[in-house]
């Protein structure tokens, strides 16, 4: 099972917790077990078929969006880091 981290915004989602185990065999699979237990995720995350632009996702510190995005592949001790995009600032 992939480790997967989580942005102290998202912890809500998950009942709290920096990172939570997931299963799949790439990023898509990853996401998708994790909205099966974690439904308010996918509104953060994935609210359509692609990412949201506000939310980046690193597989091992690769950024996935420069990887395969949703196809990239996850093993079981990769770690997976979600991260909501900051804005703002003068």
């Amino acid at each position: 099972m992939a480790t997967v981290r989580l942005a102290p915004v998202l912890r809500t989602s998950v009942g709290g917790s920096k990172q939570v185990n997931a299963q799949g065999s790439n990023l898509s699979e990853v996401l998708a077990d994790l909205y099966s237990r974690f439904p308010a995720l996918k509104e953060q995350i994935q609210p359509e078929e692609s990412l949201s632009r506000f939310i980046n996702v690193y597989i091992n510190d690769q950024d996935v969006r420069f990887l395969q995005g949703l196809e990239t592949n996850v093993g079981p001790n990769d770690t997976v880091i979600l991260l909501p995009a900051m804005a703002g600032g003068r």
